[in-house]
Formats: structure tokens, sequence, C-alpha cells
């Protein structure tokens, strides 16, 4: 379990900071993905956005 709780937290990492790449494409503002502000500081936590792009990588690597 902790195995996967690092590969969550790193593909929020990643997808954190490609999201500028990301919202040109239309991810980063499906329902589900959170965006709040915490003492002055903007997080954001893209549920919908890493669901959507993990299953298209289970499919990509089912076909490879």
């Amino acid at each position: 379990m902790f195995r996967w709780l690092i590969v969550v937290f790193l593909a929020l990492v990643l997808l954190n900071g490609l999201t500028p790449w990301l919202q040109r494409l239309g991810f980063g503002r499906l329902p589900g993905d959170f965006r709040f502000k915490i003492f002055g500081r903007e997080f954001f936590i893209p549920l919908t956005t890493t669901i959507i792009l993990s299953m298209l990588a289970a499919a990509i690597a089912k076909f490879v």
C-alpha cells in the first residue's frame, strides 16, 4: 500500500507541473478537479484528470 501512495503522490506532482500544458488540452477543468486557496496559496488536486490519464496509460500499456 505504501508503494501505491508513492505512485499517486508522484503522479499528482507530475500533473501539477504539467498543468499549464494540460489545460490547453482541456484537462484540469473537469468536474472532480479541485482548486482551492489556503493562506494565499492556490492548491490543485486533479482527481478526474488523474483517473482519465491513468486509464489512457493503461490502455496504451495493454496494446504495447
